[in-house]
């Protein structure tokens, strides 16, 4: 089984740097690959990273601005240019289901790939499946925006001394059903995932982020900047750095950076002040893993 890891893509705003490409993050969750808000220049990002367009199962867009949604057309068009094998299901906010019309037939190509369509018009659970719970909640933007959670089930781990005790082993393990099953495990938990891009902090934030593994959150602006991130409906690291903290977050990653910053320590440092968990500033092409499952 391949790694549980975040692949990142970019990792500016509004505008790209020569270092920072626009958003753009997969998610590798066993035989899933969940690309979020490919922005313009992804399908270049995903080659430099060894990322294929057939690793994409699904497609997620939080709202509608270029540097979120503008790499949809070039995505979109290499599906159908690799002949993906399977459906790859789109979700973004049904508010914006004419962009994603525009994006989606954005110039003439042989469109033969299948993808389902999915407009969210209300939060909740948007997908299961063998993966785990997909759910979306409004977030506080200047237009219409979700951010989206990843929830695996609980499951148990086998503990190899009650097993032994039991004579139990190969095959017979796959086999087990309670109550012998609970006898011989112990609970685990499963894992979690969120990703929040452009918003102020609302009650969103804190329910995606809620007991979170890894919480993938803008950080536009640092704290001396808080009026602007009021402003333009964003977040500075300070607070996202507080609602990992609030929410009992594992691994925070900040991302989405204004131009105006050269040095991406001063995000660490300032997020750092209020949260005691490992902390990654984003950089294009990163790839982070998923914490160890909690004990």
């Amino acid at each position: 089984m391949s790694p549980r890891e975040l692949v990142v893509l970019g990792t500016s705003s509004q505008v790209p740097t020569r270092a920072r490409n626009h958003n753009g993050y997969l998610l590798r969750w066993d035989a899933e690959g969940f690309l979020f808000d490919p922005g313009d220049g992804t399908q270049r990002q995903m080659a430099r990273a060894g990322v294929a367009a057939n690793d994409i199962t699904r497609l997620f867009v939080t709202h509608f601005h270029g540097d979120h949604c503008l790499g949809v057309p070039g995505i979109v068009q290499r599906l159908s240019l690799d002949r993906a094998p399977h459906t790859v299901h789109a979700h973004f906010p049904a508010e914006g289901a004419e962009f994603f019309e525009r994006l989606r037939h954005a110039s003439s190509f042989h469109d033969v790939a299948e993808i389902h369509e999915h407009p969210i018009a209300e939060p909740g659970v948007i997908a299961e499946g063998a993966f785990g719970r997909l759910e979306a909640r409004r977030l506080d933007h200047t237009l219409p925006a979700y951010g989206y959670r990843l929830v695996e089930p609980d499951g148990r781990t086998m503990v190899p001394e009650l097993l032994a005790a039991r004579g139990i082993h190969g095959r017979a393990i796959r086999e087990l059903r309670p109550p012998l099953l609970d006898e011989v495990s112990v609970p685990r938990r499963g894992q979690r995932f969120a990703f929040v891009m452009d918003t102020r902090l609302c009650d969103g934030v804190f329910e995606l982020a809620d007991g979170a593994d890894m919480l993938v959150i803008e950080s536009t602006y640092l704290h001396v900047d808080e009026s602007l991130a009021v402003e333009y409906g964003h977040l500075t690291a300070r607070q996202a750095a507080k609602a990992a903290a609030e929410c009992g977050v594992r691994t925070l990653v900040l991302t989405h950076f204004s131009q105006r910053y050269t040095d991406p320590r001063a995000f660490h440092d300032e997020a750092a002040e209020v949260f005691d968990g490992e902390i990654v500033v984003a950089a294009d092409l990163n790839r982070v893993r998923l914490p160890r499952r909690r004990a």
